[in-house]
This record gives structure tokens, sequence and C-alpha cells, in this order.
């Protein structure tokens, strides 16, 4: 519950800033400008948001260090980390609820895009299944990148840098499958299982096989509790 608490105090603190303004808005933008007009819609004559899908992997690795950036550099800046490490709460659960309450905006962002697949699907037949497979694996990728980016925002005290360092993390988990196309078979086998993009567009194609589901749970895991144990370090200082 405690968690919770924490959660619904980064939503609140989000939407006092213009930040979760920008960073909504900005994602529905492009991703909407991406797929109606920079892919060419009309032309192709198929209902499918399958643009939205390939396009969006690259947008979070620019949005979820967006949203994590302030959540922990900018506690430490204004000095109010060490109030909240003074709360009746472990490192573990204001973790979690910084991570929880990012993971809400991200997944209002995602939400919002509905109209546009009910746009598609009032100008043809739209299969629903890599549509929901496709907002199961938005959510469960975007929650490995906002992991990522809270564990950067962690590192420094500075929101830029912060973000700086969030975005690589997720772009490397991004590209890392690219990179294994002209890697050495054995190399390139590893980089395809670490692959975040590959594991993702299985899950938007409605596959959802158990593996991925762990490797993205994996890492959300691990980023939160290095995270956690980040804070715990500097609670002993």
């Amino acid at each position: 519950m405690t968690a919770l608490v924490v959660a619904g105090r980064e939503l609140r603190g989000a939407f006092s800033l213009p930040i979760a303004y920008v960073v909504v808005a900005a994602f529905l933008v492009l991703s909407g400008s991406y797929l109606f007009v920079l892919h060419p819609f009309f032309v192709v004559g198929r209902a499918t948001l399958r643009p939205l899908f390939e396009f969006a992997p690259f947008l979070f690795t620019l949005f979820a260090p967006a949203i994590t950036m302030r959540g922990l550099a900018e506690e430490r800046r204004a000095g109010t980390l060490e109030l909240l490490l003074t709360w009746p709460v472990s490192d573990g659960a204001l973790v979690l609820g910084k991570f929880l309450g990012a993971w809400g905006l991200l997944a209002l962002a995602v939400g919002l895009t509905l109209p546009a697949a009910l746009s598609v699907a009032a100008l043809g037949d739209l299969d629903w299944g890599p549509v929901w497979g496709g907002y199961v694996g938005l959510l469960l990728l975007g929650g490995a990148y906002l992991a990522l980016g809270l564990l950067a925002s962690a590192l420094t005290a500075n929101q830029i840098v912060a973000f700086i360092f969030g975005f690589l993390a997720c772009f490397v988990g991004f590209s890392v499958g690219r990179l294994a196309e002209v890697a050495p078979d054995g190399l390139g086998a590893i980089l395809h299982g670490l692959s975040f993009e590959r594991r993702f567009s299985r899950v938007a194609r409605g596959v959802l096989d158990s593996r991925d589901l762990v490797f993205f749970g994996t890492v959300i895991w691990l980023s939160l509790a290095v995270t956690a144990e980040r804070l715990r370090a500097r609670r002993w200082r």
C-alpha cells in the first residue's frame, strides 16, 4: 500500500508541472503523425496499427527517460530525497512507487492512442488480436525502459544527465537486436536473446510467450533492485 501512496504522489506531482502534458502530447502527435502521415497509410489501403507498434519502441527510448529523469535526480538536487528517506517506507517500496507512478503516466499516453485504433477500425476490417497484443507489448517494453530510466535517475542529481544516461540505456536495449544481424553467430544469438525490440515484436503479433514476459519482468526487477540498493547505500552514508 505504501508503494501505491508514493505512486499517487508521483502522478499528482507530474501533472502539477508541464512535463507530463508535454510528454503525453508529444507522444500522441509523433505517433499519430507517423501512423497517418509519414507512413503511407491511405496509399496502402489496409486497416492496421502495425506502423504505430513499429515506431513506438523507438519513441519510448526518448519518452521513458523524459518521464523518469526527475524521479530521483530532482529529489537529490532539491534536497528532498533525504526527507523521503526518513519516511516509514522501505527503499524498495519507495522505488516501486516511483516506478508505478511513471508507468501510470506512460500507460495513460498509450491508452490515449485508442481513438486512433478506433479510427482505423472505422476505415476497414481491423484485426484486434495483434492490436491488443501490441498494447500489452508497449506496456511491458515501456515498463522495462522506465525501470532503466529510474536507475539512471538514481545515479545523478542532474536531470539532463539522468535523461542522457536513461536514453543511452534504453537505446542499447532497442538496438542490440540490430547489432545481432552483423555479429558472429555465437554472439549474435546472445544479442538476439537480449533484444528488447525482438521480444516486443513477438508480443505485438499476439504471441504471449512466457520467456518474453519473464525477460521484461527480469529487466524491471533487476533495474529496480539496483536502484533500491543505490538508495540504501545513500541512506547509510
